[in-house]
């Protein structure tokens, strides 16, 4: 109908919507998550050697976490046979694990995809007009099937994006998430999350700093500081 009209403004945002949604997924698909590179056992080393001349239980504890030669709240992927920097997932529909590196992209896929699906939806349900004749559904059902497919998948988007905002505003990982009881580091700290510098802080520091973070001084500042 807007093509009749000449109106074809909406369309041309429609199908560059649909666009930058395909190349978000195929950049943080292929994008390093964050592989802990050889490079950083130096910077381990360092912190190995302060947290073993230090008395604090907590700097003592974090020592075993160390001596595995990883940086703090970095985590091994079984499938990608990588250990990656504040591991949050692996995401069976990237094919990729979602790290410090890629994880606020991953997260503006989420908000475009939803954008998309919400658009998709509205032209679905405007091409429905409801009859009960037998003649009717049997045109329609590949439009009723493609409506049902684009609220699954648009609830199941939400959900994502609502719970990643959640976790990432308070500075956690679905891992620390759903494995703090059995994550040493998070185990034996004095505060229920080490990481949480306030939700301004959280996300400033999630989407706008530029270079990686050295979580073993947020962990020991906090865990330093007087009750």
């Amino acid at each position: 109908r807007r093509e009749e009209r000449g109106e074809l403004l909406q369309p041309v945002l429609f199908v560059l919507l649909v666009l930058c949604s395909v190349l978000l997924y195929l950049k943080v698909s292929l994008m390093d998550p964050g592989f802990v590179k050889a490079d950083e056992e130096g910077q381990v080393n360092h912190f190995r050697k302060e947290s073993a001349e230090a008395k604090n239980t907590s700097l003592l504890l974090a020592t075993v976490w160390f001596l595995l030669q990883q940086p703090m709240r970095a985590k091994h992927c079984q499938l990608c046979q990588h250990c990656v920097r504040r591991y949050d997932h692996h995401c069976p529909w990237i094919e990729n694990c979602v790290g410090e590196k890629n994880h606020p992209l991953f997260i503006v896929y989420l908000s475009v995809q939803l954008v998309v699906l919400l658009w998709a939806w509205y032209i679905a349900w405007s091409g429905l007009h409801f009859e009960q004749s037998w003649d009717w559904l049997q045109h329609n059902i590949f439009l009723i099937i493609s409506f049902l497919l684009i609220v699954i998948f648009t609830i199941v988007d939400l959900l994502l994006l609502i719970s990643h905002l959640y976790l990432v505003s308070c500075n956690t990982t679905t891992w620390e998430f759903m494995s703090h009881h059995r994550i040493s580091y998070l185990k034996h700290s004095e505060s229920e999350n080490p990481f949480d510098q306030g939700v301004i802080l959280n996300l400033w520091r999630f989407f706008c700093s530029c270079h990686l973070t050295t979580w073993e001084k947020i962990y020991f500042h906090r865990d330093s500081e007087p009750v």
